[in-house]
């Protein structure tokens, strides 16, 4: 993979400003979301996100997850392109390479505490809380 990280998105048009989904594109960002649905490794990528590289056994102790169980939700992440590794010794080092997943997050983060916030919780540092102002 990659030593660099990607620029991210292809296109940087307003979605606004895009064609509307077809059934075939549909099903490959529903792809997406399925990999990222999932509670172990929206935490991978967020720290991942939060560390500019990461060193496979750190990672799985900052998580306490268990070599193996990383392994597996890593090569998932690997796989959707999001992740890539590079080889130092006998130490495996983990990184971001697409600078989407950073926005994603920010943006999934920002909608569960805006939904919070509507249902009554307070949240003090909410980046979403002067758009619901407007």
């Amino acid at each position: 993979m990659a030593n660099s990280k990607s620029s991210g998105c292809k296109t940087n048009r307003p979605l606004g400003t895009k064609d509307h989904l077809s059934p075939i594109q549909a099903v490959g960002v529903a792809g997406v979301f399925k990999v990222l649905a999932n509670d172990t490794r929206l935490r991978i990528l967020h720290l991942l996100c939060q560390e500019s590289e990461i060193a496979a056994g750190d990672l799985a102790r900052r998580l306490a997850l268990k070599p193996q169980a990383l392994s597996n939700q890593l090569t998932r992440l690997a796989d959707l392109g999001v992740v890539a590794t590079r080889r130092e010794g006998i130490h495996i080092y983990y990184r971001v390479i697409d600078l989407c997943v950073s926005t994603l997050l920010e943006k999934a983060i920002c909608l569960m505490e805006t939904a919070g916030d509507l249902q009554g919780h307070s949240s003090l540092d909410n980046p979403c809380a002067e758009r619901k102002k407007r």
